[in-house]
């Protein structure tokens, strides 16, 4: 597809999903609800967040967040796997309805997509290999090499910092690059390096520093009047999610602890 296509045919999702409502005069949560589902985009390899079970069953945190979320709004919950540097693309472009990904809300982020409330907080930590005394903390990581999802959160950490940040698909492969030598560092969720050290009972890397300032996760959609309706109703459903203890029992199962307080 040529350049100028394709910056027609997003120009035309844009219109369709971002700055108003459809044709139809119907906005994005009466067509979810027509069509009796909601599409949403994940990684699917993140663990504890969307993760593959011994069955290959697709579980974790996120992945029941969006499954409750789908059932009180009367709809099922379509869930699409994909990398995470395609997840804001594909909503913007109407592949996915919304995201459920652990997604950081940041100033940047807030200028393009409207946020549900947060459903969940954690810390961001900087993991090196065991006994590397060059990286104690995070402004230990100018001029040193990391590994990160590209246009992760975490990337744009690593490089306000001044690392050079090689950008890779998976939090695996991230934690192999230290162990092997090909980078310095890498800069993830306290949770998620928490439940990789567990479950691989890795010991040949460690969590150096952590970043005191809370990271609060939320479900992005795109910007508009044409998603207002949904946004509300997934923030009725989170209500309702911590009202009756549910988001609270999730978070517990994933996480091990109750992260849906700040």
């Amino acid at each position: 597809m040529k350049k100028t296509a394709a910056a027609a045919v997003l120009s035309a999702a844009l219109i369709l999903t971002g700055c108003g409502k459809s044709s139809s005069g119907e906005d994005h949560l009466t067509r979810i609800q027509k069509a009796g589902k909601i599409t949403v985009g994940l990684e699917g390899d993140w663990q504890p967040f969307s993760f593959h079970d011994e069955n290959e069953n697709l579980v974790g945190f996120d992945v029941e967040v969006a499954q409750n979320i789908a059932a009180i709004l009367g709809v099922e919950a379509e869930i699409v796997e994909a990398p995470w540097d395609g997840l804001f693309a594909g909503m913007t472009a109407g592949t996915y309805d919304i995201v459920v990904n652990g997604v950081d809300v940041t100033e940047e982020r807030s200028k393009t997509y409207d946020f549900s409330d947060p459903y969940a907080y954690d810390h961001t930590v900087l993991v090196r290999k065991t006994g590397n005394a060059e990286i104690q903390t995070f402004e230990d990581l100018s001029g040193k090499t990391t590994a990160n999802s590209i246009g992760s959160t975490y990337m744009e950490i690593g490089e306000s910092y001044g690392a050079d940040v090689k950008g890779v698909d998976t939090l695996a492969e991230t934690m192999s690059m230290v162990i092997n030598d090909q980078v310095d560092a890498t800069i993830n969720a306290a949770t998620s390096v928490q439940d990789y050290l567990v479950t691989t009972g890795e010991t040949r890397i460690e969590v150096a520093a952590r970043l005191d300032e809370a990271t609060a996760y939320a479900i992005p959609l795109v910007k508009g009047s044409d998603n207002e309706s949904l946004r509300a109703a997934i923030n009725d459903a989170l209500k309702q999610m911590r009202e009756n203890g549910k988001l609270s029992e999730l978070s517990v199962k994933y996480f091990g602890e109750d992260l849906t307080a700040n």
